[in-house]
């Protein structure tokens, strides 16, 4: 895979830093995201400006991927990279890695007509690797960086999550 041997150095630079200084790998993300018109939204965070919406069937007008699609893209390149960071570092030579997430929906949750929940009833990831290493090997790595990948860990693990609100009024002339 191209990039390897950079991948191997920051990898290893970031994780001694990490190991002198832990506090150096602790802060806050802040996305924002503003709804446009209708249901589409723009999501930006430095650099990176997005757009999310629903398709038509939902009232939106499919400006972008709707907000399932992108946290299932989280997480499948959150494993893709995390595998290809732990290949690197355990120079596992590999030439292709895809990462295929299903979720299992009940869209009637969504929408507030019974009482299943809006949470997806299973997510399933299914990894194929394209390598000439061992099968052992293949699989030692992919446990490992399963262990390490942050996406992974926020659909699996319970998240603390805490609403705040802000209304501003709007006064009328």
């Amino acid at each position: 895979m191209e990039g390897t041997d950079r991948v191997k150095q920051a990898f290893e630079r970031n994780a001694k830093a990490l190991t002198l200084r832990p506090s150096l790998g602790q802060g806050t993300a802040v996305t924002k995201v503003r709804l446009k018109q209708g249901l589409a939204c723009e999501i930006e965070e430095g650099p990176w400006k997005l757009v999310a919406d629903m398709g038509e069937k939902s009232g939106g007008q499919g400006e972008g991927p709707n907000p399932g699609i992108l946290g299932r893209a989280a997480l499948g390149s959150c494993l893709a990279m995390s595998y290809a960071m732990h290949a690197a570092k355990n120079d596992i030579p590999i030439d292709g890695i895809e990462v295929e997430i299903q979720a299992d929906y009940d869209a009637c949750g969504h929408y507030g007509v019974t009482d299943v929940t809006p949470a997806y009833g299973e997510v399933r990831y299914i990894v194929s690797v394209e390598t000439s290493a061992p099968e052992q090997d293949v699989i030692k790595l992919l446990d490992e960086a399963d262990k390490c990948t942050p996406y992974l860990a926020v659909f699996a693990e319970p998240q603390s999550l805490r609403r705040e609100i802000r209304i501003t009024s709007r006064r009328v002339a």
